[in-house]
């Protein structure tokens, strides 16, 4: 009769566990790993550095005053609102201050425009919101037969004419 005391020794485990546990161990890691360097921001190695302000930027003023003349006929001619008028002209300003110094102007707030170096778009930026952004656009507002019908152009032109001195004074 051997033993028989009720006692039974440790059952043993399988030889697999271990390295299954192991392996759940690396596969978490390498998951933790993946987010962790697939979340992280990469620095742009492709990008394009800004173009290098052009030595002499008259061309480019004639090139913006054209435009800026283009915005303003159509805003007067009645094919642009007083809004989009407003609007054309603030992207123009911002483009033309893109295009001489190479500041990314067009992705700016008006915040970051007037922290740069650049008070005087800035300021033409800054005249043109009100008309941008205001609750009702400036030219579908009710107006008295005895006021001028053209207050929403005289508005645009004179924005347009604001545009034009920022590119004309530009140095």
């Amino acid at each position: 009769m051997g033993n028989d005391s009720g006692f039974y020794g440790p059952l043993e485990y399988s030889a697999w566990l271990p390295w299954a546990g192991l392996g759940v161990l690396v596969l978490v890691a390498a998951w933790l790993a993946y987010v962790l360097l697939s979340t992280r921001r990469r620095p742009d190695v492709f990008a394009v550095p800004p173009p290098a302000p052009p030595s002499d930027p008259s061309g480019l003023k004639r090139d913006y005053l054209r435009r800026i003349d283009g915005v303003a006929a159509d805003a007067a001619a009645g094919r642009l609102s007083a809004r989009a008028a407003h609007q054309e002209l603030s992207l123009l300003i911002r483009s033309f201050v893109r295009d001489v110094t190479g500041i990314n102007a067009p992705r700016m707030t008006l915040a970051e425009l007037n922290e740069q170096n650049i008070p005087a778009a800035a300021l033409a930026v800054s005249s043109f919101y009100p008309a941008e952004f205001s609750p009702e656009p400036r030219d579908t507002e009710p107006r008295s037969t005895e006021s001028p019908a053209t207050e929403p152009r005289d508005a645009a032109a004179m924005a347009a004419e604001t545009a034009r001195e920022v590119v004309r004074t530009w140095s």
